[in-house]
């Protein structure tokens, strides 16, 4: 399967070659972890995570590295708000982020390596630096001199003599160039601080993924991703400070998601339109939000509104009833004359035209909308074939195992939460129960039980070959 990825760097698409043949090494740039993640940190959070599940889906091994910024200006003043110290701040918010990834249906990265776990090797990567000429210590920082790396701008294509200083550029006295961008921050007085060879201090935030980057997945990567935002001046410092000391690409391809806007605005805390996940979560079905984030194009800015997002639970509630009534059908059909039917020869094809549609707008740089009009085109064949008198198991589980295996890589459909409080196995043992009660006229039982299932958002539904069930 040949798979073309837009390339940030050349601002074109290309074809995906991998370094090693069946193995995909992929950075995606993670949270700072001084509060709950909001929903610009979630579109790249499930963006890539669905760009991994394909790319694993077609046969690679993916080495997936997502980083906590765990030391930063934001951390020490929120530690400073509650009173507290900066690796309980990130303790805290990582596990917020943990729990909020996981209502998400995001599979946890290969790992998530913390900033305060490799200090030696930052400290390492700037002692390089400065023994190369790429940088330099001034009254306790270290900087990185642009001046050095001749292709600095080269990844986000910005005019650098037109950069307003002071508005996208930090200017400091102590800088040879305005250009020029801290590896390692002095420390100040009550800060939490590391000692150096240029003295006690912290890492710069540039600096922090470029070395966990290369000590996880080595000097050349396939992959790197982040939001549109970080393409200057993050990414932008990352390949500089990488190449100047490797002398090597630091990614072969280079993503970036768009901007997420709040009611047609830009989100922002100027405005403060912004939603964390961890509230939206408890109003809105997790399956949801992965919907209205895959549903435009990963590169194209997206609106977060009531409309979209009530859109977006209809459209999941339609996925979710279908691979329901699959599965109710399927337990219907088992022992029953055509149990053992083959899936006909039309069906097949219609299955294998709809798999061939999916491939070709996921390996075209991750078409997310027209892969869920190809889930679509199922889920309107699994309902037609349903309504077949001569449908057979055979064909009940092909439709099924299409639909999971295309859900395997889109997340759409609902995974059911540990707190959800009732097993499908429990749930189906109090339907027989209910159905016992009605039987023998134990109207308060019966009404009791579907209380209880009303109460878990369990949804009973009367159908032609019994009761099916399913969670809201």
């Amino acid at each position: 399967m040949t798979v073309t990825i837009y390339n940030t760097l050349t601002r074109k698409k290309e074809t995906f070659e991998p370094l090693e043949a069946g193995k995909v090494k992929m950075y995606v740039c993670g949270p700072t972890v001084y509060d709950y993640i909001h929903i610009g940190n979630a579109r790249p959070a499930i963006f890539f995570d669905v760009v991994r599940r394909y790319l694993e889906d077609i046969g690679n091994e993916v080495q997936y590295v997502v980083n906590f910024t765990d030391v930063d200006d934001k951390l020490i003043n929120k530690a400073e708000q509650l009173g507290t110290t900066v690796p309980e701040v990130a303790e805290r918010f990582i596990a917020a982020f943990y729990e909020d990834i996981e209502a998400l249906g995001i599979r946890k990265a290969t790992i998530n390596p913390r900033v305060t776990d490799h200090i030696p090797q930052i400290v390492a990567f700037i002692q390089s630096l400065i023994d190369k000429g790429y940088a330099y210590a001034s009254e306790g920082d270290v900087y990185f001199r642009t001046s050095a790396f001749a292709e600095y701008g080269k990844l986000s294509h910005q005019n650098l003599d037109e950069l307003q200083f002071g508005i996208r550029v930090e200017t400091s006295e102590r800088k040879e160039n305005p250009q020029d961008f801290v590896l390692w921050k002095g420390a100040k007085p009550g800060e939490i601080k590391w000692e150096s060879p240029f003295g006690e201090g912290r890492p710069g935030w540039h600096i922090e993924c470029s070395a966990m980057a290369r000590d996880y997945l080595g000097d050349t990567i396939d992959i790197h991703g982040g939001g549109h935002d970080l393409q200057f001046p993050h990414h932008e410092c990352e390949v500089a400070q990488s190449e100047a000391l490797t002398g090597k690409p630091l990614a072969n391809y280079w993503m970036h998601n768009g901007y997420i806007h709040i009611n047609n605005e830009k989100m922002s805390k100027s405005l403060g339109n912004g939603i964390t996940v961890h509230e939206l979560v408890k109003k809105v079905k997790p399956a949801a939000i992965r919907y209205f984030m895959l549903s435009a194009h990963y590169r194209s800015p997206i609106n977060f509104s009531d409309e979209t997002i009530a859109q977006a639970e209809n459209s999941v509630e339609r996925i979710a009833n279908c691979a329901a009534n699959l599965k109710h059908r399927l337990s219907a059909e088992t022992g029953s004359r055509t149990s053992e039917a083959q899936v006909d020869a039309g069906l097949a094809a219609r299955l294998d035209a709809i798999l061939d549609q999916f491939h070709t707008k996921m390996s075209d740089d991750f078409n997310t909308p027209d892969a869920i009009t190809a889930l679509f085109d199922l889920v309107t064949e699994a309902n037609q074939y349903m309504n077949r008198p001569d449908a057979s198991a055979a064909g009940l589980r092909a439709l099924l195992a299409l639909l999971e295996r295309m859900d395997a890589v889109l997340g759409l459909l609902p995974v059911p939460q540990a707190d959800a409080g009732l097993l499908d196995a429990d749930i189906e043992q109090l339907i027989v129960e209910r159905t016992e009660a009605r039987k023998s006229k134990n109207w308060a039982r019966a009404d009791e039980i579907r209380d209880l299932l009303t109460e878990k958002n369990i949804v009973l539904e009367d159908t032609p070959q019994g009761i099916r069930w399913r969670r809201k």
